[in-house]
């Protein structure tokens, strides 16, 4: 009996020790599974449509907090609308049409699906060459087409005092660039809000969320077709 009760015993440890061994890779297994599914979802999740705003203070929301500005409110309302998309707001405070181009091999090193160029107010309020400006701005839309990117050209207008003829030839830039390049455009950004001091800061020329509010409204209609034919699926 004493022979068989320590050979139950070897019997029963071995039993224990092999469940042991066998224990953790049974709990494992479903985490495991777990964390194979995520891999396989996350790489099945379509890419965001990526939109890089190119612009000025305008773009960059002077003097508000980043959300406020109308880029942040496009990508709000383009995720309410189902849409997956990545904004960068590249904009920069008194940059010129030069600034732009010089800023925009790293922008497109991102890789966006659509680029939205807002440049040339300081170019006019500076009383810049309307010739430089466009060139300028050609080369970017070229740039980014090159790229791979699609290109909505925003327009300006600048204020009478800097001479008629002056603003003729800069504001009829941008028409005409949108026409020889076939390019989605909006006339002029700041449509319904320019002069408005309900609609603008206290300096009169950069807009406040009410404004970019309004700026919003006017460009959507114009973004939303392009993010739509960008979005995976369509």
């Amino acid at each position: 009996m004493g022979v068989f009760h320590r050979g139950w015993r070897t019997g029963l440890v071995l039993l224990l020790l092999a469940a042991c061994q066998d224990r953790p890779a049974a709990v494992d297994q479903p985490r495991r599974e777990l964390e194979g599914a995520a891999a396989a979802e996350a790489i099945a999740a379509p890419a965001p449509v990526r939109i890089v705003f190119l612009g000025d203070s305008l773009t960059a929301g002077f003097g508000l907090p980043e959300e406020e500005a109308f880029p942040a409110l496009l990508s709000r309302r383009l995720e309410l609308e189902g849409l997956e998309v990545k904004v960068v707001n590249a904009g920069v405070s008194g940059d010129t049409s030069a600034g732009g181009l010089s800023r925009l091999d790293w922008l497109l090193r991102q890789a966006p699906d659509i680029l939205f160029v807002s440049l040339g107010a300081n170019d006019g309020l500076r009383g810049l060459s309307p010739q430089m400006t466009e060139s300028n701005l050609r080369r970017i839309v070229d740039r980014a087409r090159a790229a791979g990117a699609r290109v909505i050209l925003a327009g300006m207008r600048l204020p009478p005092n800097l001479g008629p003829d002056y603003v003729r030839e800069f504001e009829a830039l941008f028409p005409r660039l949108a026409r020889e390049l076939d390019v989605e455009w909006i006339p002029f950004l700041l449509e319904g809000v320019a002069a408005d001091p309900d609609l603008n800061l206290p300096d009169g020329i950069h807009p406040n969320p009410a404004g970019h509010r309004i700026i919003a409204e006017l460009v959507y209609p114009v973004l939303l077709p392009l993010v739509q034919a960008a979005a995976p699926g369509e």
